[in-house]
């Protein structure tokens, strides 16, 4: 097998388990939940598979909508965030994105502060806005959106520097 799907199986299985097991009875103010599982999504590499990032992003939201009770949101969520992946990282690295060496998991700069931002920003809005399905709960969804993105930024750019390795 190849290392990098070795990895990629292992970062599935590992922040699906912290997910379902630690945030998802993490909830602040009654509402807030932060999805660190969103990171599977991010950091899987640039000049990967795209059909199985497509297949495994449906997954993905799929296991957490079988935990979470929550009827496909997440699965479409993370469709869409695993489809418009490749504009995000042309907006926020350039057009020739595809040909450097883009590492998520490296230092935070500004580029990736806004890959991060805006993935987490996508994911959160289509979530939300399904779970609602109304226009009259637009403020609902908005003040979720923001919130929840907030807290799912945070956690995720803790998640990165813990699992980033020591440069030595």
């Amino acid at each position: 097998m190849n290392s990098t799907l070795l990895v990629n199986v292992f970062r599935f299985i590992l922040l699906l388990a912290v997910q379902i097991v630690i945030f998802n009875n993490m909830t602040f103010l009654g509402f807030i939940l932060p999805l660190p599982y969103l990171l599977f999504i991010l950091l899987y590499p640039v000049n990967g598979n795209k059909s199985g990032l497509l297949i495994s992003s449906f997954l993905l939201g799929l296991v957490m909508d079988f935990f979470s009770n929550s009827g496909g949101i997440h699965a479409t969520a993370c469709l869409i965030l695993a489809n418009f992946r490749p504009s995000i990282f042309k907006f926020s690295f350039g057009i020739s994105y595809e040909y450097q060496t883009i590492k998520i998991n490296d230092s935070l700069t500004p580029e990736r502060f806004s890959f991060i931002l805006l993935a987490v920003l996508i994911h959160h809005i289509t979530m939300f806005v399904l779970e609602a399905f109304q226009v009259s709960f637009i403020w609902d969804i908005l003040i979720r959106t923001l919130l929840s993105s907030i807290f799912t930024i945070i956690s995720c750019i803790i998640i990165i520097y813990l699992i980033k390795p020591n440069k030595r």
